[in-house]
């Protein structure tokens, strides 16, 4: 039996990297499982992709699309023209795609219509925003798929809700958190903190990407502005998404930006967990960061108006901040003064999601 786990953006290498380990277990090699990675090439830039391939020790992939960059449409399109090419000359029994991005919606689309079974980790996750295209990529890739693995419990009632058959639903829970529990002694021998010259726990971390905050001039001088008030308390370190790097050179915002923000470019996995891990609290508008922080218990302000990730919210340490920057200050000088969330770490979230996909999967397919 064959299996090609596709990955195309920073976030799926987290994904994929626990499966691809548990695959790798010689009771599955042993009954005559092989598993493949493809890469479709959505994300092409060195520190969006290669460097996540060398800290989470993934094999070079057995297949790369190379599509780069484009509009949703487009990119969507080149990656199902090319995986078919890959499906029809290996001829695999399932292809299992991870999260939310172009690449996951495109090679389902690409496999179901070869009549080859899908497989959708992260499934069930709803904002309710269908502004977002990752959220047009989530409803349509759980409507086709065969295997919808869940991570919390609002992903089973979503699902239900939306008619899929119980059969196909299996709560697994969080296969990101594998990867963090998997990497977290990494992480401690990081050299981030001397290479920045920070002090752990004495600044705010920093992500920013979505378009409804970076691709308005406007919101995003606002939000620099924002964080220019936060490092009057604690230094802001910035690694910056070339969107948003891109952005802020078009619309020259540089001269917006105190000493204190420090702006840096995309980091690998290791060194982004290290500063995540000992941040004294994280800014986002990631759905990814929302999960971690509330497993490592680090207070996260999610920059937007919904979230797919409502557990964070109700269980972690996840504030679902908004629009409003004023808002955001607010939360910011009550963590600042002590005032925090007890979070609590959701069920299943326990490092051994892929053991759980893997033995699924093995289970129905041998």
């Amino acid at each position: 039996m064959k299996i090609i786990s596709v990955v195309g953006a920073r976030p799926n290498f987290m994904k994929v990297a626990p499966i691809y380990r548990a695959f790798r277990e010689s009771k599955y090699a042993d009954v005559g499982l092989t598993h493949k990675i493809c890469h479709t090439g959505q994300h092409y830039d060195e520190n969006m992709s290669k460097v996540f391939f060398q800290d989470l020790a993934l094999p070079t992939p057995d297949f790369y699309l190379g599509v780069g960059n484009g509009s949703h449409a487009v990119q969507t399109a080149k990656v199902m023209i090319e995986f078919e090419k890959v499906l029809l000359r290996e001829q695999p029994d399932l292809v299992l795609v991870v999260g939310d991005v172009n690449s996951t919606v495109a090679c389902s689309l690409a496999a179901v219509k070869l009549g080859i079974g899908v497989a959708h980790v992260e499934s069930g996750l709803r904002s309710f925003d269908r502004t977002m295209p990752e959220e047009i990529n989530r409803i349509l890739t759980d409507a086709i798929a065969h295997y919808l693995f869940v991570t919390e419990h609002s992903g089973l009632h979503n699902l239900k809700r939306e008619g899929i058959d119980d059969e196909k639903i299996f709560f697994t829970g969080n296969v990101m958190i594998d990867s963090l529990i998997f990497y977290l002694p990494r992480a401690a021998k990081s050299n981030i903190f001397c290479e920045l010259n920070v002090n752990k726990a004495e600044y705010c971390l920093v992500t920013l990407h979505r378009p409804s905050n970076v691709d308005n001039q406007r919101r995003l001088a606002e939000l620099l502005n924002f964080l220019n008030e936060l490092a009057k308390d604690k230094r802001v370190i910035f690694p910056v998404h070339p969107r948003t790097r891109n952005n802020i050179d078009l619309f020259k915002l540089h001269d917006k930006l105190d000493s204190d923000v420090l702006l840096i470019d995309p980091l690998g996995y290791i060194d982004f967990l290290a500063l995540l891990e000992k941040a004294f609290l994280v800014i986002t508008d990631s759905g990814g960061i929302q999960e971690e922080t509330t497993f490592l218990d680090v207070p996260c302000l999610t920059l937007r108006s919904s979230t797919e990730r409502p557990v964070t919210v109700e269980m972690g340490t996840n504030y679902l901040v908004g629009e409003q920057i004023n808002d955001a200050k607010k939360y910011f000088y009550q963590i600042l003064h002590g005032e925090t969330k007890q979070g609590q770490i959701p069920e299943l979230w326990d490092g051994r999601t892929a053991e759980r996909i893997a033995e699924i999967i093995a289970g129905n397919l041998l």
